[in-house]
């Protein structure tokens, strides 16, 4: 208790940036994202199954690939899509041989990913009710959903910044896309340390004004510069080019 008390008095006298500057259209896709989320969430991990459907909108499973050759069950889209990149990149390099490997994974772009840890951060305290989308709260609610039960935030799926984080020897070149409006930087910040700790190619990308998720918001400058830095890194990191 003592200890969270003085995390809270740390954070009043933090002194909190102005909310960020939008368009009225992204605020208003905001608040109902955000609405949505709150009102599906229940306290203790899990989501109203009914009220979540209803905005889940899905194509029925099919065993037949489509004209692609990709089946209904080979996509997945994921908000924190950025922390399962790390983790699938890291399984990829711990294959034991080469041949093992069906992929070669020239690089992996980590778009404010989602990491955490028991530690407050600066950022959490400073920007919490100030960054749309991710407050400490809603953080919080989905590390007691996605964590197994009993487990806290240092748990090695949501915390991998530490200095006993594992990191397979041919972990590949990574982009880390940072947002100065995410409550979750300081976090993503500290894992491209741990990438250079380990002598991993890391290449780290700051939005001073963007919001957690400002990519999918085409209004937004910073989503078309986003798309530029990313063409230019898997340029860097593609493969040559066979002769044959």
């Amino acid at each position: 208790m003592g200890h969270e008390k003085e995390q809270e008095t740390a954070g009043d006298e933090l002194r909190r940036p102005e909310p960020p500057a939008l368009p009225w259209t992204v605020r208003l896709q905001l608040f109902a994202l955000v609405t949505a989320v709150d009102i599906v969430q229940r306290g203790d991990g899990t989501v109203n199954r009914f009220l979540f459907s209803l905005a889940d909108r899905q194509s029925a499973a099919a065993a037949r690939p489509d004209a692609h050759g990709v089946r209904s069950g080979d996509v997945t889209v994921d908000a924190a899509g950025g922390n399962i990149a790390h983790h699938v990149a890291h399984r990829w390099a711990a294959a034991t041989t080469s041949s093992s490997r069906r992929v070669r994974l020239a690089g992996v772009v980590l778009l404010q990913p989602f990491f955490g840890g028991e530690e407050r951060t600066e950022a959490e305290l400073r920007l919490d009710g100030v960054g749309p989308v991710v407050s400490m709260a809603r953080a919080d609610w989905c590390w007691r959903a996605f964590l197994p039960e009993g487990a806290d935030r240092d748990h090695p799926a949501a915390h991998v910044t530490g200095e006993n984080a594992e990191l397979a020897e041919e972990f590949p070149p990574a982009m880390v896309v940072v947002g100065g409006y995410d409550t979750l930087q300081d976090w993503q910040r500290r894992y491209a340390g741990m990438l250079r700790r380990n002598g991993k190619a890391v290449q780290v990308v700051e939005y001073p004004a963007a919001i957690h998720s400002f990519y999918v918001f085409p209004e937004l400058a910073d989503s078309g510069e986003l798309v530029k830095e990313m063409k230019a890194f898997m340029e860097r990191n593609a493969p040559p080019k066979s002769n044959a």
